[in-house]
């Protein structure tokens, strides 16, 4: 059944039809400032007040939808899942390079209802939180994803297996995804990401290309799935491991691997760990020091450890 709401009453005073799409149409200048203008002004018709918690900053720099879209590295037709449609900036962007039909992942009602009403049947939009909602096969996920909540959603859809995604995501979150080890970035969020592939970072996003403006810049970044070689025999025990010794990242592990292996697998530490039999450059380094190739390794060795002991 179509869903009714107070988007659909929009349609005349939309974004588009103001200059942003439609051929024919008297745009005004497609500067920032115009576009923030109308951005305002397209909200406050559908009384919508921008949420924080869930991340409503609308981009008002045209140029950065269109370099989103162009980062796609898929031909027309292929399958994409838009996050947050927002007021249609990036779906319009998409659309226009012939991903089409685009599926749309929308938290507010009356966004989700504004993109239907606006694009009709070459979109298909699904209400819902992207934390929550079940995931669409495709083969790219793009969007621009809340700043407070990024992380858990690219956790997420890596689990899930995407192979190719194209985000604008808080500058601090881009760094933590894409940091070498030794830099205050590197962290889990690494590690867990350089296990399913790699992210690269395609640009920056200053605070002001945002209505409103958060406090915090953004960057583009670039996903394509380059899985490790070995995976992780039990990816649980790597997260934990992780958790742990990220919360001791200035200690050797020979220091700090037996104070958190207690926490989530049973039996002697000593027994198991065995820390004379380790490379010696494992016995040296610090937690924020050990490559996400060196970790997956050591988790498997406590892992085949522990199988071995609990098997005795």
């Amino acid at each position: 059944m179509k869903r009714r709401s107070t988007g659909s009453s929009y349609r005349a005073e939309s974004r588009e039809d103001e200059g942003l799409g439609v051929p024919g149409s008297r745009a005004p200048p497609n500067t920032a400032e115009a576009i923030r203008r109308r951005t305002v002004a397209a909200l406050r018709a559908m009384g919508i007040e921008p949420r924080r918690n869930w991340g409503q900053n609308f981009l008002v720099d045209p140029a950065v939808p269109q370099k989103e879209a162009a980062l796609v590295d898929l031909p027309p037709g292929s399958s994409i899942v838009e996050i947050g449609g927002g007021l249609g900036d990036l779906t319009r962007a998409l659309l226009e390079r012939g991903f089409v039909p685009l599926k749309i992942i929308e938290i507010d009602s009356r966004l989700a209802a504004f993109l239907e009403t606006n694009f009709h049947e070459r979109v298909a939009v699904i209400l819902g939180d992207a934390l929550r909602v079940p995931l669409p096969k495709a083969e790219a996920y793009v969007g621009n994803l809340p700043f407070s909540t990024s992380a858990p959603i690219i956790e997420r859809l890596l689990e899930e297996g995407i192979e190719h995604g194209v985000f604008l995501v808080q500058k601090e979150l881009a760094e933590r995804l894409t940091s070498p080890p030794g830099r205050r970035s590197y962290g889990p969020l690494t590690v867990i990401t350089r296990v399913h592939g790699e992210f690269v970072i395609a640009g920056k996003v200053p605070s002001g290309s945002f209505y409103p403006p958060p406090k915090v810049e953004g960057s583009l970044v670039v996903f394509r799935r380059s899985p490790l070689d070995p995976q992780p025999r039990d990816p649980e025990l790597l997260k934990e491991l992780l958790a742990g010794l990220f919360t001791w990242r200035r200690k050797t592990l020979t220091h700090a691997v037996p104070k958190i292996l207690p926490k989530f697998i049973e039996g002697d530490p000593d027994d198991i760990l065995r820390v004379s039999e380790w490379p010696a450059a494992w016995r040296s380094m610090r937690a924020e020091e050990i490559s996400p190739e060196e970790y997956v390794r050591l988790a498997n060795v406590i892992h085949a450890k522990h199988q071995a002991y609990m098997e005795k």
